[in-house]
């Protein structure tokens, strides 16, 4: 179980913003400017494809940030789900009728797992059982019930918040049969995962180096 915090407030002398609006609809636009195309001569990513990468494991970092400084006691449970629905309130909101649309719908829809994994840890509720058996109940769920593949799925994120190995040996290669819900969800844990670990040497000195 994650460790109750003692409520503390933040301290006024600090302003800082995770993520703004501005810094959305920036990244917006860098992305309607790239070309998401595939060049038949080229081994390269497309231009598009790269961005969308920097685009997520920027919000990733951005988020895990907040939980950090949960868990350097900068920050107790209250102040840390406030600054985290601040954030959700940009990433999750009402997204552009353009030829980003559908891409930033499927962004939306990993980032579901991120900020639910991210509630469960913050209030403590990391939830019972092995990944390793939660990785096969939710791949037996598949599709035909998604929030119990969201529940399973936000259940092994607050399990890697919370310090627990995953998920690299459980994702599904291209290869594989074709990917459901449950495995993109499993990606997105993935990424927090690595998105945590580059966070390592963060300060604990809240307002330093962030």
């Amino acid at each position: 179980m994650a460790k109750k915090k003692a409520e503390k407030s933040e301290p006024t002398s600090v302003l800082y913003y995770f993520y703004t609006q501005e810094r959305w609809d920036n990244w917006l636009k860098t992305l309607l400017e790239m070309s998401f195309e595939e060049d038949s001569e080229s081994d390269e990513m497309p231009e598009g494809l790269a961005a969308l990468d920097n685009f997520t494991k920027d919000i990733n970092v951005s988020v895990l940030k907040i939980i950090k400084l949960f868990q350097n006691n900068s920050y107790n449970s209250k102040t840390a789900l406030e600054k985290l629905n601040e954030v959700e309130a940009i990433i999750m909101g009402e997204v552009p009728e353009n030829e980003l649309f559908d891409i930033l719908q499927g962004v939306q829809m990993r980032f579901l797992v991120l900020f639910l994994s991210c509630k469960k840890f913050l209030n403590g509720e990391i939830g019972e059982g092995e990944i390793k058996d939660l990785v096969k109940e939710g791949r037996k769920t598949g599709d035909s019930d998604v929030e119990k593949s969201l529940e399973l799925a936000s259940t092994i994120g607050a399990k890697v918040l919370n310090g627990e190995s995953c998920c690299g040996k459980y994702l599904r290669s291209d290869s594989d049969d074709e990917p459901i819900l449950f495995d993109d969800w499993l990606v997105e844990v993935d990424d927090m995962g690595e998105a945590l670990k580059s966070l390592k040497k963060f300060d604990e000195e809240f307002g330093v180096g962030i």
